[in-house]
């Protein structure tokens, strides 16, 4: 079973709006609404790939409920904790015309001690039958930044793969909790290190130094594919994987998509090249659906012959 962690679950509203200004009156030419936040769209897509998965986190007041009936709807199981605060909605707007992508996400719901304690008690529970367990998104309002680094301590007493893909604080302290696995795009990434990235070297160079800080494994998303340290026979090894990137309809969750992609084939048992190209497959082949999260497995399969891998010199951290 994969256990994916959403704490600011969230309805999403997706629409794509042509020729979209700032200012002015539209119509929507395609709509859709869907349970969302990184967790969620990471669940959908496992879910897509036939994998076991259970999605858990916060839910509060009318749109915690609707959240948790969208994911009914979809046949994905879950366990949220209900919480007093009402969940959030998200905005995305995009337009067709030039595939420029607006989002407007809430701050989300705050959340009590007495509400992070019974939800601890509930994923310790649950990760009792699990093999992996994703934190994936942001903290809601009244969480410390240091959860997610607490949570993965706790997990370290089991046998469970802890995955961490978020930003800021939550990521800086997670890295430090020394998680299996972390996934940070390339702006997540730069915050983290403190620079900006001009080359491929230093895009390599940074994912060696995020490795540094304690994570087993690192892999940092790019448009064109990912840079990833992964541990091969016990050793880290620097792998750098490109698609041709395709002409995207929508962006919006490409990232969760590569993320449940590679899990999915590491919990069949895949080795680390096989995960990093489906992975990739699962990201690119995401970008031509509406509505983050939603993929055709077949396609992905296919598409896994159109990614490049190969293996990077390591740099040297300083």
């Amino acid at each position: 079973m994969i256990i994916t962690v959403t704490l600011n679950a969230a309805i999403d509203k997706s629409l794509s709006v042509p020729n979209f200004r700032l200012g002015r009156r539209h119509r929507t030419v395609e709509q859709r609404t869907m349970a969302g936040g990184k967790g969620v769209n990471i669940a959908r897509t496992l879910k897509e790939l036939g994998q076991p998965v259970i999605a858990t986190g916060f839910a509060g007041g009318a749109t915690g409920t609707r959240i948790v009936e969208r994911l009914t709807e979809e046949s994905i199981l879950n366990d949220f904790v209900r919480i007093r605060d009402e969940s959030r909605t998200n905005t995305s707007v995009l337009d067709p015309t030039t595939g420029e992508q607006t989002e407007i996400n809430e701050r989300g719901p705050a959340v009590s001690p007495p509400e992070i304690e019974l939800f601890h008690d509930k994923l310790l529970y649950l990760a009792r039958g699990a093999a992996i367990v994703v934190f994936a998104g942001s903290l809601p309002r009244g969480v410390d930044a240091d959860l997610y680094a607490l949570l993965v301590r706790d997990l370290q007493r089991t046998d469970v793969i802890t995955v961490i893909d978020t930003d800021g604080d939550p990521l800086r302290q997670a890295v430090r909790a020394e998680p299996d696995i972390v996934s940070p795009n390339v702006l997540e990434a730069e915050e983290l290190v403190g620079h900006e990235f001009a080359s491929e070297e230093e895009r390599s160079h940074a994912v060696a130094e995020i490795a540094a800080l304690g994570p087993r494994e690192v892999i940092m998303t790019l448009p064109d594919g990912c840079f990833a340290q992964v541990l091969i026979d016990g050793q880290p090894r620097l792998k750098r994987a490109r698609i041709e990137p395709r002409e995207p309809i929508a962006t919006r969750g490409s990232g969760d998509a590569f993320l449940a992609g590679y899990l999915a084939a590491r919990y069949e048992g895949r080795a680390p090249d096989h995960c990093l190209r489906f992975g990739v497959a699962c990201g690119a082949e995401s970008t031509g659906r509406f509505g983050a999260g939603q993929i055709e497995p077949r396609e992905a399969r296919r598409m896994m012959g159109e990614v490049e891998l190969s293996t990077v010199e390591p740099a040297e951290v300083t």
